[in-house]
């Protein structure tokens, strides 16, 4: 939707238009990190244990666990948050389950004393939007992009969480976004956020930066001691996209999977990755090693102890590395 978009007077004005980013010097004074409360899974129960964390200019941050979907952390893999203000409280993804949205709900308005209003997903993966189906009665708000592609992919995605999670899934549908909104300014209550739309980590990836407090939601394109995971990636445009997350002044950045980091270091780290990736797989593919050859190759040490690793690298090579391949040989 383009122009100016309102949704009663206490939700928020969003203005369309992509946010112009002035190139910032990176000598920005790092804070020194919050603790973060990780989540008590209680699997007898199916209680996520959610947990809230405060960071700076009233955001708060409900952390997931920095691992792989299993039925032992929930398939609570995911760092959702939400923003408190004057008639109500913004939410940043609500999980991977029906029971993830209601828990984080209750938790929500139980901490803040307040209604929930609106809901961002930042991307098309599930665990940023199959809670939605506990946030009916709000407004649900992503891309056009990550509309679309949620609506396609809900019940492929649907079928795997079951097998992966069992019981955690119970009751869940898929419920994607319903209202779409524009990269630029969203203001909420008397604060006014930035969202960018880049891409690379999917087709359309929503960041959130509150420029005021330092404070960036990068979304499915930063990853924190965390193997990037790759079921729509596209290289050239993820490394562009990071480039330009480097411009902002950030202070405290929450990637969606993994720690926090202060300043651009998760940043840094998610670039160092995408580029070792690219130059193997492109080496590989000229040496017409096959994709079983290279999931047996050494993994860098600083790369070894990521979360997820081997599993999710061998994912990846499974994805990508074929049309490496097709490149290098014409196959």
């Amino acid at each position: 939707m383009r122009g100016v978009f309102f949704v009663s007077t206490l939700f928020f004005v969003l203005f369309s238009g992509c946010t112009s980013v002035k190139q910032v010097s990176q000598n920005v004074a790092h804070l020194e990190l919050p603790e973060v409360a990780l989540p008590t899974v209680n699997i007898a129960t199916r209680d996520y244990g959610l947990k809230v964390s405060a960071l700076p200019g009233g955001w708060q941050l409900v952390a997931g666990a920095n691992d792989d979907f299993s039925i032992a952390n929930g398939c609570n893999i995911i760092n959702t948050g939400f923003l408190p203000y004057e008639g109500g409280v913004l939410v940043i993804n609500t999980g991977v389950s029906l029971q993830y949205g209601e828990q984080q709900r209750r938790l929500i308005e139980s901490k803040s004393g307040r209604p929930v209003r609106q809901v961002l997903a930042l991307n098309l993966h599930p665990d940023y939007f199959f809670g939605h189906q506990a946030y009916a009665d709000t407004v649900r708000l992503a891309t056009a992009e990550t509309m679309a592609g949620a609506t396609r992919e809900g019940g492929a995605y649907a079928d795997n969480l079951y097998r992966l999670c069992g019981d955690w899934m119970k009751g869940t549908e898929s419920t994607p976004p319903a209202l779409q909104l524009s990269p630029g300014m969203l203001t909420v209550g008397e604060r006014t956020l930035e969202l960018i739309e880049l891409s690379g980590h999917t087709d359309s990836d929503l960041v959130v930066f509150d420029r005021q407090n330092g404070v960036m939601w990068a979304g499915g394109l930063v990853f924190n001691d965390r193997v990037p995971t790759m079921p729509h990636a596209r290289l050239a445009p993820w490394l562009e996209s990071l480039e330009r997350l480097k411009s902002y002044p950030v202070k405290v950045l929450v990637p969606s999977h993994g720690p926090i980091s202060d300043g651009s270091k998760a940043i840094d780290q998610t670039l160092d990755y995408l580029r070792w990736l690219d130059g193997l797989f492109t080496s590989a593919a000229n040496q017409g090693l096959e994709i079983n050859q290279v999931m047996r190759l050494p993994i860098p040490e600083r790369f070894s102890k990521m979360a997820a690793m081997p599993a999710e690298y061998h994912r990846t090579v499974a994805t990508l590395y074929p049309a490496y391949e097709t490149a290098a040989f014409g196959r």
